[in-house]
């Protein structure tokens, strides 16, 4: 039997569900640092950087400096795509709940709830894409706490996301996730979604290297996709 329950979000939820959203989109931070270093673009900046400044000041010993001055450097810069993202959310949707998805036409929010505490939260709204505009829903704002994974909460809470698109004739569910929440595409490609595109959110995170991806799951029976 589940050790937790799935209820549409309530006014008294309204802090634990922000607090969840921060902690679980901040954790992913250290991932992206690590992946960015990883990437053959960051290695041979590095390189580049340590041979210019031996070359220049004659001690290896510098160069390495410089190198580890750059990578002490790198992390905010990095950490502030998390929470700036964080930080976009909390004043835009997350800012009045109750308005953005359950006053909102096709739209709902949803909380797994343990222990009397709320452990877990998804969203799902009219997708932002115009192209999918009537064609698909969105799901948004997945997070379950670090200290309830593993229990087939994800899955429940995204499962109730399809059987609210389904139950409104929508052809497709469609979400974006960041290359580090590794966990969460495992989770999406069980539930039958598939990768359909990938972009930067900025200019600076195209120079990082640091991708968003795009999912889309077709659901039988709705609204035709869109052409493209």
């Amino acid at each position: 039997m589940a050790s937790y329950r799935i209820r549409q979000y309530r006014e008294q939820d309204y802090d634990a569900v922000r607090t969840l959203f921060a902690r679980g989109i901040l954790e992913h931070a250290p991932a992206g640092y690590r992946h960015i270093l990883r990437s053959a673009r960051a290695q041979l900046g590095l390189l580049v950087l340590f041979a210019a400044v031996r070359a220049a000041a004659g001690y290896w010993v510098l160069g390495l400096a410089a190198v580890a001055l750059a990578l002490a450097a790198t992390w905010p810069v990095v950490r502030s795509f998390s929470t700036s993202y964080v930080q976009e959310a909390l004043c835009t949707d997350l800012c009045d709940i109750s308005t953005s998805y359950l006053r909102a036409p096709d739209s709902c929010f949803w909380v797994a709830e343990a222990g009397g505490s709320v452990v877990g939260m998804v969203a799902v709204a009219p997708a932002q894409d115009p192209a999918e505009r009537g064609v698909a829903l969105e799901l948004k704002r997945m997070s379950v706490s670090k200290d309830y994974r593993g229990r087939g909460i994800s899955k429940a809470l995204c499962g109730e996301v399809l059987r609210f698109a389904r139950a409104r004739g929508y052809g497709a569910v469609v979400l974006s996730t960041s290359m580090v929440q590794v966990a969460a595409q495992r989770l999406y490609e069980g539930q039958g979604f598939k990768k359909v595109g990938t972009f930067s959110p900025s200019l600076l995170g195209s120079l990082l290297c640091f991708q968003i991806f795009h999912y889309r799951c077709d659901l039988p029976g709705g609204t035709a996709a869109p052409p493209r």
